[in-house]
């Protein structure tokens, strides 16, 4: 008797979340179908019933994470003008120290995919064309211009990389606050331009 069409879709989406928090804490290379099956609560069969390969659900789990942050940004600016402050302050403290598994896929995925095959690195560009169209838009309040988009989303996926990769303490404190600084100074200079 085959299943309901929601219980598939249902057994899809664990998978994708549980491939998901895998690639984010153990990198592509650092788990394979039987480590993304367990993550999800889910066998290895079931997972080929929706997956052909890692590769496959690794692209999706890209284009889902770049999507997700899309969303987030298109609800900063909801909040108004002061939303671009309110997304640095966000990411500065719930991206940098949440657990990685939970992280953002920009900062976290970024340098598996730039390693992927050119369908992965597709959809990253993709990906992250519609989170940069998410602050560009001029249907919401206060939108920057492409470069300085594009320039926001570098340097706080990088300043976070880099703050996760420090011990906790004074280093990393201090990677986060000089992020945080540059990137007010990179808004600042919009508004004053």
């Amino acid at each position: 008797m085959p299943h309901p069409v929601g219980k598939k879709e249902e057994g899809r989406a664990r998978l994708l979340a549980g491939a998901g928090r895998s690639f984010r804490a153990f990198g592509y290379g650092g788990v394979g179908v039987d480590g993304i099956a367990r993550e999800a609560g889910v066998t290895s069969g079931a997972f080929y019933a929706h997956f052909p390969s890692k590769a496959a659900v690794f692209g999706e789990v890209v284009a889902v994470g770049l999507a997700d942050l899309a969303a987030g940004i298109r609800g900063f600016r909801e909040g108004g003008a002061g939303w671009a402050e309110q997304l640095i302050d966000f990411y500065l403290d719930e991206r940098l120290n949440c657990d990685v598994r939970e992280s953002c896929a920009l900062q976290s995925l970024t340098a598996e995919a730039a390693r992927g095959a050119d369908d992965v690195r597709r959809g990253f560009a993709d990906g992250f064309a519609q989170a940069v169209a998410a602050m560009t838009s001029t249907d919401g309040p206060a939108p920057l211009d492409h470069d300085r988009a594009v320039a926001l989303l570098a340097l706080l996926s990088g300043g976070v990389t880099i703050a996760r990769t420090l011990p906790d303490g004074p280093a990393r404190a201090a990677v986060a606050r000089a992020t945080g600084d540059a990137a007010r100074r990179l808004l600042r200079a919009a508004r004053d331009a």
